[in-house]
């Protein structure tokens, strides 16, 4: 293999072993799957009818099992993605010593603006707002009202897109925001590619109520979710994680293992009140931190090679994200929300 061939295909396995951020990330994984199998004595708190008459070992499982069919996307991708010319993204972001600025001050205007929304929430008689709307993919006990759902879009969307983009985009080309193809074709085989055997995974590991709906009902319920959850969840994650934080990210660190690591963690810290978590007691509440690091973690993980590969945010908004899994398991959630009668 020429040093061309194994520059485009990423790091080795023995560079991903040997980084010190991977070592860390799995001690972690492992720590926490063991807290968690101490604390829960069999038996989760949370609010996910979903997967709620799972055994526990494999609600316990589920993530890691996640983690492992990411692994084989990642290694998917870096091989659809061998030939391509792969964008410098480091070159994208400013110097080190201003990509530093805009990562703390993104990451504080990111802290304050989930703030916001877990007092808007409940202020508005709704549940705290996170990057999910509640009922999300787990589903949840009590369906959320229309309001809710509106408001929890809007106020994601102009918090965390709208508002960063416009600051940023004053001083940054869409280019440089990884807003733009620089492989239109590989960029459309890579999506169809991930999004198939991410449809295939979901449809595989959720007890699906897309398929039971009417056609009048997926008529009207799936062109709704999609734009709910493309202003409420797709874009503020875009925006703000992939177009303006990882290219600095790279500039920071200089690797792109370490890139993919913050990626992930980062994706997983936007998500950290989630509408099935509970906070009534201190198990309850380390529980529930836990579980959405290890939901989150590896999905952002994803995001980051796909992002990191193609210079382009909207490959993992298009195949690992809107359809699957939103519009694919979250199109019943609204249809019962809207009352979209069959």
């Amino acid at each position: 293999m020429t040093a061309l061939t194994a520059a485009a295909l990423g790091p080795t396995l023995g560079a991903i072993l040997r980084h010190r951020g991977t070592q860390a990330a799995v001690a972690l994984w492992l720590l926490g799957n063991a807290i968690v199998l101490w604390l829960a004595h069999g038996s989760l708190p949370f609010d996910r009818p979903a997967v709620a008459k799972l055994p526990f070992a494999l609600q316990l499982a589920a993530p890691s099992i996640t983690l492992l069919e990411i692994f084989v996307l990642m290694g998917l991708t870096l091989l659809i993605t061998r030939k391509r010319v792969v964008p410098d993204m480091a070159a994208r972001a400013p110097d080190r010593v201003m990509a530093r600025r805009e990562i703390l001050v993104v990451l504080l205007y990111a802290t304050l603006g989930q703030f916001g929304g877990w007092i808007l929430g409940p202020a508005l008689g709704f549940r705290p707002f996170s990057f999910h709307l509640a009922g999300s993919v787990f589903g949840c006990s009590l369906t959320p009202l229309r309001g809710e759902v509106w408001t929890w879009a809007l106020y994601n969307f102009l918090v965390f897109a709208m508002i960063p983009y416009l600051c940023f985009r004053q001083r940054y080309s869409n280019r440089e925001l990884n807003l733009c193809t620089t492989d239109r074709r590989n960029d459309a085989a890579l999506i169809l590619i991930v999004l198939a055997i991410e449809t295939a995974f979901e449809l595989s590991a959720f007890d699906n109520t897309v398929f039971q709906l009417a056609p009048r009902q997926m008529l009207l319920g799936a062109p709704l979710t999609f734009l709910l959850y493309f202003i409420g969840t797709v874009l503020p994650t875009m925006v703000l994680i992939y177009a303006i934080l990882l290219p600095r990210y790279l500039k920071l660190t200089g690797s792109t293992i370490s890139t993919v690591l913050l990626g992930g963690l980062t994706y997983a810290a936007m998500h950290l009140v989630e509408g099935w978590s509970t906070f009534d007691s201190p198990r309850d509440a380390t529980l529930s931190l836990i579980f959405v690091l290890l939901q989150y973690f590896a999905p952002g993980m994803i995001k980051s090679v796909l992002t990191l590969r193609t210079g382009n945010a909207w490959v993992h908004a298009l195949s690992y994200h809107i359809f699957a899994p939103h519009v694919m398991v979250d199109t019943p959630l609204i249809v019962k929300v809207f009352g979209i009668a069959p």
